[in-house]
């Protein structure tokens, strides 16, 4: 494994015109983290972490009927969503016994793996091709336990962040897991516990604490966002804003600092621009979500970085995350997750509210409506997959909402849930509670058709959606 510092070089570029007030302002992501904090002890106190003893396998396809799969204790409310396999955060090891994120990763011989964040390190799970779960291995944190880990895959190599201090970024070959359960002993094998130290492709220590982390895998970039501590704090010259990491070499990673003008990035996507606005076509441009605005940012020249645009909305409470719609790059759909508990309108009434922009043009984003959710929850975190978004929404669980229609309505009235699988069964009989409990988030990307879906105080559950397409 390679260390690789950057402090001095994040330090020396400044903060790129940020205002040296905007690191020291009250921070909206500490109230929401002291909340959360709360709420995750309360649960801890009724019995909600239990672990495999609560929690038990489920190794075979229990199928969507009359609203239900599953039985008895593992019985969960669905529509459309079957589910073939589960794993509590015990059974990958977890000593913590709660998760967070989860992104996936296809191997050239087709084989899929998860990646299942834990407040301890990560699970790895390969998904069979019958959608059950087997337990691969796991990496440990690079140093303390956060509720808060993140990670993303370029190539065959996941990027993992975290809020601990000093954590930095950890640099895993995901090749090693093919070697775990080698074809020609398929049955005496154990997972694999990697070493945090000898089994990285690389660490990198320019940054200390992080709350997401985004990837580029076409420009080979990690954007590290939501600085905590170190070098890429708000009370630095980085301001909690995105710092870049070049990953084009994984075994050496550097960077070429940091970007602060607009302050503290909660999350972001970025992408190679396609879409309608010539002015930027073929710029690399990120969709930030920035605590209170939608912030879009030219990062092409990454010593000269500049803000595109930043776009309030009414009904603002703390802008979280979001993504396109299409590759036509004309809308996106985005996340606040406090409107629902502030009671901001139009999320007053609990029912997760899913903003809807039209960016056809870059320079002035338009909110042109919102989608509401049957159920009440918090928003967490959408990814859209071929006009369907898959929503990661606490409480509710996994909701499949078809969007396709967006540029026929922009206002969202054409929108429709067409699927859903309940992870939290604890709220039903309320149809949900606005509450910080549930799932965490979601990967709908395998060519398999399997998703899956991290719940905080479970585990990692293997689903099917097996509703219709979008239909526009």
């Amino acid at each position: 494994m390679k260390i690789n510092t950057l402090l001095a070089t994040a330090a020396s570029l400044g903060p790129l015109g940020a205002a040296a007030g905007s690191a020291a302002s009250a921070s909206k992501m500490e109230k929401v983290m002291d909340i959360k904090t709360q709420e995750w002890a309360d649960a801890q106190a009724r019995g909600l972490f239990g672990g495999s003893t609560l929690y038990r396998k489920i190794t075979s396809k229990q199928r969507c009927i009359n609203g239900v799969a599953g039985q008895g204790t593992s019985a969960y409310r669905c529509n459309n969503v079957d589910l073939h396999g589960f794993l509590s955060h015990e059974d990958l090891a977890s000593t913590t016994k709660a998760g967070n994120d989860v992104w996936g990763w296809t191997s050239p011989g087709g084989r899929e793996f998860g990646i299942v964040g834990q407040r301890d390190g990560v699970g790895f799970v390969e998904i069979t091709l019958n959608g059950n779960l087997e337990y691969i291995g796991r990496l440990d944190t690079q140093t303390t336990a956060t509720s808060w880990r993140d990670i993303k895959v370029i190539g065959h190599h996941a990027y993992i962040g975290a809020e601990s201090d000093d954590h930095g970024l950890q640099i895993f070959d995901l090749n090693k897991l093919l070697d775990v359960k080698p074809w020609w002993n398929p049955f005496f094998w154990k997972p694999k516990h990697f070493n945090k130290d000898s089994d990285l492709t690389a660490l990198f220590t320019g940054f200390g604490a992080s709350h997401n982390i985004v990837a580029h895998e076409e420009t080979n970039m990690i954007y590290a966002v939501g600085g905590r501590s170190g070098a890429n704090a708000r009370n630095t010259t980085c301001a909690g804003g995105m710092f870049m990491v070049d990953v084009s070499d994984p075994a050496r990673p550097t960077s070429p600092g940091c970007i602060a003008q607009d302050g503290y990035v909660h999350d972001a996507q970025c992408v190679i621009y396609t879409g309608p606005s010539e002015k930027h076509r073929g710029r690399e441009i990120c969709f930030n979500y920035n605590e209170d605005t939608l912030t879009i940012m030219d990062v092409t020249d990454k010593a000269k970085p500049t803000i595109v645009s930043r776009t309030a909305y009414v009904g603002a409470a703390y802008t979280h995350q979001g993504w396109l719609v299409d590759k036509t790059m004309t809308f996106l759909l985005l996340d606040d997750e406090l409107d629902e508990r502030d009671g901001t309108v139009p999320g007053a009434d609990g029912r997760t509210t899913t903003y809807i922009f039209n960016v056809t043009d870059l320079e002035a984003p338009v909110n042109t409506g919102h989608y509401k959710s049957p159920a009440k929850s918090i928003d967490h975190n959408q990814y859209v997959v071929k006009g369907l978004t898959y929503q990661a929404n606490y409480g509710s669980g996994l909701r499949i909402v078809d969007v396709s229609g967006v540029e026929l309505d922009p206002t969202g009235g054409n929108f429709k849930e067409v699927g859903f699988f309940d992870c939290h069964p604890e709220d039903d009989d309320v149809n949900g509670v606005v509450a910080f409990l549930g799932t965490w988030s979601v990967y709908p990307y395998f060519k398999s058709g399997y998703i899956l879906l991290n719940s905080i105080e479970r585990g990692i559950f293997s689903l099917k959606y097996t509703g219709k397409k979008a239909r526009y």
